[in-house]
Formats: structure tokens, C-alpha cells, sequence
């Protein structure tokens, strides 16, 4: 496999619009996975953006190398924010300066936890807040990051699921956080169903609905497990973005998707095709399994393309 080497020849790279390569290099910066050695380049109405391996959609191309500059401390971008990997102020300080449009620097202190999906942060510098906008493919989400789980590493992954989406499919978003998903989606499908069980999410979500003039889409504060008792209909594609969790929720995912329709739905996993068989079970079928992005050095977040071939009988849980 290629790998890159700037001043000296071809690497891997991903071509993206101008309009979309800052959401696209902020991603790919908080996946890891953007060679910073390698300056990106434009052409024509592309930029190119130089990476360090091989993933889906690449294409070679030739880099110049960047300038030397400082290097910075480990640190994922989120709209105006940077999240740190480590307790480090003094990282912290030289973050905020190296970019204008940063605002604050946080530190987690704890995971992703409870019911709501949230974490928990201190302000190591800039403005004492966890709430940002994020730009995404031409969308504007208000998040807070405290209050809802957003992740700013599936922006690509949401693309390729809105492109999936034909005129008049009805789609719910079992797990929707402040609606990145749904609002990708709405501006194909005929009508999104967005639910999630934390009322700040939803919060966000309908101001995020309002702000992107979205007219399609329907904020829910339920628990999904109950969704199939509060609509009467079944739908034509479902997002189970839960990774963590979300194999207990596939039989009432299977419950509310028509036949012939299609889940999406996300996972961590230590193996290859380590949910075939419940799916299989479920009556579905994977047509795609694909890695969106390492989690750990023995874990993966992926997504299983299924179709739902048949309907069973399924148990209440």
C-alpha cells in the first residue's frame, strides 16, 4: 500500500469540492488520517487533501511538502472548539493561537456516558462554553457538546447514506442527537422522522431544523424502543447511529422497517462480520459492511448496509 511521501512523488489523496474541503480536512484531521506533512493543493474547482493511507474514493496525486511549523498537541477539531486529548494548558494556549476561528480548547473528563449520551469537559482556554456551530456539506448545527453527542468524523459517512436516499422514501433516525443525519437526509427523502430520548438533543435538533429551513423532518423526543407504538407506519430506511448499544435495538429497528427496506446500522466491532448472524436471524441481509473509522487498536466503528428481506415474528424484549 502507497504511502505518502511529500516532495518526492505520488501519495493517496481525496478530491473533494472547494466548498467542502475545510469540513472534510477538519474531519479527516479528527480521524487522524490527513498526511499534515503534505500541503493540500487546489485544482480547478478541487482541493486535493493529502492522506496517510488508502480508504474508499482515494486517487494518487502529487504534494509539495509544508513548511515547518510548531507542532501542536493532540486535539480534534469541533466547529469553533478543540477538544485536547490530554489535561495540558499550556497546549491548550498554543492551540487557541494557532487558529483564528477557535473560540475554546476543552479537555473531557469523562466518556461518553448514561442514557443521554453525554460527556463531561473543563474549559482549559478561550471562551468558558461547550456550545459551537459546526458547517457540514452546506448544513449549520448549533451543538453542546455537554448537553448531546455529535460527531463531526461521520460528515463523509453521512453524504454517502443521503446519496443512497430515493424520491419519496419516509426514513427514521432512531437516534438522531442534535439531527445531523436527519437534516442530511430530509433534503432527499420525503419525509424524516428524527427521535432521540435526551430532551436537550431534541432541542437542538428543532433549532438545527429551523436554521437549515428544513420542512420534512419530524424532531421526537421518544425512546426508541417504543417508536413502533407511536407511528402507525412502517418506513423505508432507517439510521441506527448507536454504536455502543445498538445490537439490543435491532429486533425494534426490524419491527418499524418495511420489507424490501433498508438499516443502516452502526457499530463497534473486535471482528469481521460479528453481527451477521443476529441480522441474518432478524430476517436481513448485509449487502455492505464497511469500516467508517478506528475507534481503538482492537476495535472499529462500522456500518452494516442491510436489507430486510423477509418479515419474522419477533419476540418483545
Amino acid at each position: 500500500m502507497m504511502v505518502g511521501d511529500p516532495g518526492r512523488g505520488r501519495q493517496w489523496c481525496l478530491r473533494v469540492p472547494a466548498a467542502e474541503a475545510e469540513t472534510v480536512r477538519q474531519a479527516l484531521i479528527a480521524e487522524g488520517a490527513l498526511d499534515r506533512v503534505a500541503r493540500p493543493r487546489r485544482e480547478g474547482n478541487d482541493v486535493l487533501l493529502p492522506i496517510t493511507a488508502w480508504r474508499e474514493g482515494a486517487e494518487e496525486g502529487s504534494f509539495e511538502a509544508n513548511p515547518e511549523r510548531p507542532e501542536l498537541p493532540r486535539h480534534e477539531l469541533i466547529g469553533g472548539i478543540a477538544v485536547m486529548q490530554d489535561d495540558d494548558p499550556r497546549g491548550a494556549a498554543l492551540i487557541l493561537a494557532s487558529r483564528p476561528n477557535l473560540h475554546t480548547v476543552l479537555y473531557a473528563t469523562s466518556e461518553v456516558e448514561g442514557e443521554y449520551r453525554t460527556k463531561s469537559f473543563r474549559v482549559l482556554a478561550g471562551i468558558p462554553t461547550t456550545r459551537t456551530e459546526v458547517v457540514e456539506h452546506g448544513s449549520r448545527f448549533m451543538i453542546d457538546l455537554s448537553a448531546a453527542y455529535f460527531s463531526a468524523r461521520l460528515a463523509t459517512e453521512r453524504q454517502r447514506v443521503a446519496a443512497m436516499v430515493a424520491d419519496g422514501e419516509v426514513v427514521l433516525d432512531m437516534f438522531a442527537g442534535v439531527g445531523p443525519f436527519a437534516i442530511a437526509l430530509a433534503r432527499h427523502a420525503a419525509l424524516v422522522v428524527a427521535a432521540d430520548i435526551n430532551p436537550a438533543a431534541v432541542g437542538l435538533m428543532q433549532e438545527n431544523i429551523s436554521r437549515n429551513k428544513v420542512r420534512n423532518a419530524i424532531p421526537t423526543l421518544a425512546d426508541a424502543r417504543r417508536l413502533a407504538g407511536v407511528f402507525p407506519w412502517q418506513f423505508d430506511r432507517i439510521i441506527m447511529n448507536l454504536p455502543k448499544s445498538g445490537e439490543s435495538f435491532l429486533p425494534d429497528a426490524f419491527r418499524l422497517c418495511r420489507a424490501g427496506g433498508m438499516i443502516h446500522f452502526y457499530a463497534l466491532v473486535s471482528a469481521e462480520g460479528e453481527h451477521r448472524v443476529r441480522i441474518g436471524e432478524l430476517g436481513g441481509e448485509v449487502i455492505a459492511e464497511r469500516v467508517v473509522r478506528s475507534y481503538s487498536p482492537a476495535r472499529w466503528h462500522t456500518v452494516y448496509d442491510i436489507v430486510v428481506n423477509e418479515k419474522k415474528p419477533l419476540k418483545s424484549d
